[in-house]
């Protein structure tokens, strides 16, 4: 099961950020600045295990299926009443 991680920045990078935008930096030492912030943040990531990522597509599978069944006869329904409405019989 994946780790609870409460989403919130770390001090040093909130205490960072905020020294640097008191220094007013240069457009590189911006960059500089975004990328090791984003390679602090991509060390939090936490990828899923074999299983749950197994687990996880198949819920998505069935969700997509279910939703394709769903549209697929609203589809036909509407199709249909359309057809009854304009005097062409129910379309096939």
């Amino acid at each position: 099961m994946a780790r609870k991680i409460v989403d919130e920045p770390s001090e040093d990078i909130v205490a960072n950020a905020k020294m640097d935008r008191a220094q007013r930096r240069g457009p590189f030492a911006r960059i500089a600045l975004f990328l090791r912030q984003v390679m602090v943040e991509l060390r939090k990531v936490i990828t899923p295990t074999r299983k749950e990522l197994i687990s996880y597509t198949g819920v998505v599978l069935v969700f997509v299926v279910f939703m394709m069944a769903i549209v697929s006869l609203l589809d036909l329904l509407f199709g249909t009443g359309v057809g009854i409405i304009f005097g062409n019989g129910p379309t096939r």
